[in-house]
């Protein structure tokens, strides 16, 4: 918990306006200065991957018409800069073949410049689906989060953030068909559950045949019906919980079981949140 309330106060001014942040909170060498495009590096731990080519080129156009209004911030390295914040602007100013850029220079840590860079992105809504998930992820591991703490650091909601991380479920062609848009997030939902060669096959057929969600679903219950109907076709015996059960009675969870179901009773949501935890 300790570690979730240090994120909170170390990163609280980060989710204003970069200046006001950083006027605030980080010392700084000096005011907005010009340096050349061709000295600043890429934030190695940017989590966004994928920049729409039409949106940088009309930013591009822009900075050509009125000039960058928001300079970008930098952090000074051994032979130039690393860039913290504005990775947009800095590559449509390139675009615009423009030499040097607006920026402030800060004397941050490597920890400070990686967490800047993940809330910065999640907080302005500039990730798609699958970077935001990964984005998630890398805060719960840096800082040893719950869902319910990374709620409150990043002011998302709790259900947002497990479904959205739920998506990492994906393999990488549905990681891939879902950012390029040729699949919904309702139709990534639902093939979770699959095998990862199951998932391809679906997404296949989605993108082939235009299925919508509800027609994914019908296909998606006929994979499993399998499985399903081999358990109830003889009598079997029923599973050993034994073990399992004993666990779950220790973390205050109220179980029962019978032949091949394990069913868990919860008090309220904050039980339910906690269970989804554990498998964070």
């Amino acid at each position: 918990m300790a570690k979730a309330s240090a994120l909170g106060r170390g990163l609280g001014a980060l989710l204003s306006e970069i200046e006001e942040a950083y006027d605030n909170e980080l010392p700084k060498k000096g005011g907005v200065e010009e340096i050349a495009v061709a000295k600043i590096r890429p934030n190695p731990y940017q989590p966004r991957k994928h920049f729409d080519s039409e949106s940088l080129a009309e930013l591009a156009e822009s900075i050509k018409t009125h000039g960058l209004l928001q300079p970008i911030v930098i952090k000074e390295d051994l032979d130039g800069y690393i860039l913290i914040a504005g990775e947009r602007r800095l590559r449509a100013s390139k675009l615009a073949k423009n030499k040097t850029i607006k920026a402030i220079v800060v004397s941050v840590s490597d920890e400070q410049m990686r967490e800047h860079a993940l809330i910065e992105n999640i907080q302005r809504d500039e990730l798609n689906v699958i970077d935001l998930a990964q984005a998630y992820q890398e805060l719960i591991d840096i800082h040893e989060l719950t869902h319910e703490q990374l709620s409150q650091t990043v002011h998302k909601s709790r259900t947002q953030i497990t479904n959205t991380l739920r998506l990492l479920q994906l393999n990488e062609k549905g990681r891939k068909a879902l950012v390029d848009g040729k699949i919904s997030a309702g139709h990534a939902k639902v093939i979770l559950g699959l095998e990862s060669n199951e998932q391809a096959m679906m997404i296949d057929s989605i993108i082939g045949q235009k299925l919508s969600v509800r027609d994914v679903e019908s296909m998606v219950k006929k994979i499993k019906l399998p499985a399903t109907s081999s358990n109830t076709s003889f009598e079997v015996e029923g599973l050993d919980f034994a073990a399992l059960k004993k666990q779950l009675d220790a973390l205050g969870y109220k179980c029962g079981t019978k032949g091949y179901k394990l069913t868990i009773e919860f008090k309220n949501n904050g039980q339910i949140e906690s269970f989804l935890d554990l498998f964070s």
